[in-house]
């Protein structure tokens, strides 16, 4: 369990937030895990298992939902000339061939960008759609007519009906550019072309689409009314022909011998050629042994993505910075002798921890490799002058920013520090947090602002947000800030003088009080008044206010002393009680109606193709049921959907009235 909600997390992270955390190569070393995991013990396979997935859901963003007419798959990776061998020889198992036949493969350079669809009816292009979780991608129409290289109508005569599949990029030059361009304003600097060009495509405003210097390039297809060919090649010949861009690296080969050459080619140009790659993807060439070959959970047996190994450098570790976020992490961040790994200068590399730093013996002075896999963040993997004696780096037990006490909590390999509001590192970026959409949600109050305000001494705390209007002609004078931008972002401010409860109380920020637990509180305890109170008492040494609060479903000792600890500090009071002079919060009112389900438990499990999974369990909710994760001799009834696993054979072995969502969704109606 845990390592599937690992890779769901970078999934996340990857896909839908455009902001990875770890390597490819670490990500793909983790579903290797998985995949012997399950191939070892098939009887602990998951229904919501990392290979029967692609990509994350869609969430978040504000843009338009599609549902795919023809599911985005994934490819399976292959990391060794093995494991290429092995491909070939599964297809021809598969397909009975002889051992004298010849499979004959395409063989095209795999772009590391964001895949996309683009949906073509009687050559006119009619809509695009993000890749999404492979069943429902996010609707990009608008944004995709500013990208040059996607013709708005095809040439030639296509099929009547023909999805076009392929990778939106940013080439290297250009990420280059932008990013200089960004710095010189203040803006969002991006890790790495991926990561430039999926922000760019999944914007609200097309305006700022047309601003970046995005490119496509096609590789396949989805829906069509007919085929133009009937070779994976003659296929993709026609898709050039009709004026949409596809890998010049593109060829025909017809063994596995020739597959591996063709990557060693690639491997070799990879450094000059205008965009990253992070791999050779194979596919069976004839068309009719792909419809014969078929699917697996999330990827076709027919095609392989032949990943290349992580790309490393030696270089100098000059000095090692503490930097302090948002929860008061002190984060080590290694300064580097700038180095190019796989085309691009390295000069910074994140050390994790200090328990990363002990593991590695690393100090300023030493010589590292450096490794940058999969364009992402880079790592320092080897120390190579450990053994050279010279003082161990000294991990601060003091914040750097504000001098408090950097402590790391019991069974923790993180070190924080204890200073909460009163760390200005720490309180720039909560003020950030407290605006941002998952919290108070203040529009035109983005992180840029935010630092420029805090800097001008404006803002210290999130009560100087609500006194902002009296700072209008300040804020006037500064560049960027116009009459209409000003008067927007004050109305922004005023609206939100009565803010959702749950959310204002997620924005603080307080150590493990997530929007989860905010939810909580506030439904049980109905009010920030009530859950201040109770904190304050639980600072106290109240036992009785720690026995309240975790009798509340879902709340554990952890959350009261973390509510405890952040009411003990009084700068923290002063903090509350001064926002709370500003705002209005209402008090809760539950939508809860009492129904035959009142109290009891539901789980869903399986694909809901209707409603998404928060949904149904607020409607589980609103009728006084408890949405639980797992079946139990406590559950009442269960709603499966396709796809429906061990849950639903438990459920059936308990004896557990199920149900389908068409059901479910009748239940909803008439209560």
């Amino acid at each position: 369990m845990r390592l599937a909600k690992q890779i769901a997390y970078h999934n996340k992270r990857y896909h839908a937030e455009d902001a990875p955390e770890i390597s490819d190569a670490e990500y793909d070393a983790l579903v290797r895990r998985n995949t012997e995991l399950e191939t070892a013990f098939p009887h602990l396979a998951r229904s919501d298992s990392p290979n029967r997935h692609v990509g994350a859901a869609v969430d978040g963003s504000g843009l338009k939902k599609i549902t795919h007419a023809k599911r985005m798959m994934s490819l399976d990776n292959a990391f060794s000339a093995e494991d290429v061998e092995d491909f070939v020889g599964r297809v021809r198992r598969f397909l009975n061939l002889p051992s004298e036949a010849s499979v004959e493969l395409t063989a095209e350079d795999k772009i590391d960008g964001l895949s996309l669809s683009l949906r073509y009816e009687n050559g006119v292009l009619k809509q695009a759609a993000t890749r999404g979780d492979g069943t429902v991608g996010e609707d990009v129409t608008a944004n995709v007519a500013t990208i040059s290289d996607i013709p708005q109508q095809l040439s030639g005569n296509p099929p009547a009906l023909f999805e076009i599949r392929g990778e939106v990029y940013m080439a290297k030059t250009d990420f280059a550019a932008l990013n200089a361009e960004q710095e010189a304003k203040g803006g969002k600097i991006f890790a790495n072309p991926r990561n430039a060009a999926a922000g760019s495509l999944r914007q609200k405003d097309a305006g700022i689409t047309a601003s970046r210097p995005l490119r496509f390039l096609a590789h396949g297809w989805g829906e069509v009314s007919a085929l133009p060919a009937v070779s994976q090649l003659g296929v993709m010949n026609a898709i050039a022909a009709w004026g949409v861009p596809v890998s010049p690296l593109l060829v025909q080969i017809d063994s596995a011998t020739g597959a591996l050459a063709h990557y060693a080619d690639i491997q070799r140009q990879r450094a000059e050629l205008p965009y990253d790659i992070d791999g050779v993807v194979y596919k069976v060439d004839r068309l009719d042994w792909q419809e014969r070959l078929g699917f697996v959970a999330k990827a076709p047996r027919w095609a392989i993505a032949h990943k290349f190994p992580a790309e490393q450098a030696e270089t100098t570790l000059e000095s090692v910075d503490i930097q302090v976020g948002r929860t008061g992490k002190l984060t080590p961040v290694g300064r580097l002798k700038p180095v190019t790994v796989g085309g691009v200068v390295v000069s910074n590399v994140t050390l994790h921890n200090r328990d990363e730093i002990a593991r590695l013996g690393v100090r300023p002075g030493d010589r590292v490799i450096v490794q940058r896999a999969g364009d992402v963040i880079p790592q320092i993997v080897d120390n190579l002058t450990r053994d050279i004696e010279r003082p161990a780096f000294d991990f601060p037990n003091h914040c750097p920013e504000c001098g408090s006490e950097a402590v790391a909590e019991e069974g923790e390999v993180d070190v924080r520090c204890t200073g909460g509001l009163i760390c200005p590192a720490q309180r720039v970026q909560r003020l950030i947090h407290f605006v941002s959409r998952a919290a108070l949600d203040i529009e035109g109050l983005g992180e840029k602002s935010v630092q420029e305000f805090f800097a001008a001494g404006w803002l210290e705390s999130p009560a100087d947000i609500f006194r902002l209007h009296t700072r209008r002609k300040e804020i006037l004078a500064r560049d960027g800030w116009q009459d209409k931008s000003v008067d927007n972002l004050l109305a922004a401010i005023h609206a939100k003088r009565t803010p959702d409860a749950m959310k204002l109380l997620f924005g603080l920020g307080i150590r493990h009080v997530g929007a989860g637990t905010s939810k909580d509180l506030v439904r049980n305890l109905g009010s920030l008044d009530a859950i201040a109170e109770v904190g304050k008492r639980v600072a106290d040494g109240d036992a009785s206010a720690v026995a309240e609060l975790t009798s509340i479903d879902g709340i554990g000792p952890t959350v009261a002393e973390a509510l405890g600890d952040f009411f003990h500090e009084p700068h923290n009071r002063e903090v509350w009680d001064d926002l709370m002079r500003e705002v209005e919060p209402p008090a809760y009112v539950s939508n809860i109606r009492e129904s035959e389900w009142t109290g009891k438990t539901i789980v869903f499990t399986g694909k809901l193709e209707t409603m998404s999974r928060d949904e149904a369990k607020a409607q589980a909710e609103a009728l006084g049921a408890k949405a639980a994760g797992s079946v139990s001799a406590k559950t009442d009834l269960v709603v499966a959907g396709p796809g429906a696993g061990s849950k639903l054979k438990q459920a059936t072995a308990l004896g557990i009235k199920v149900i389908d969502e068409a059901e479910w969704a009748a239940i909803v109606a008439g209560n």
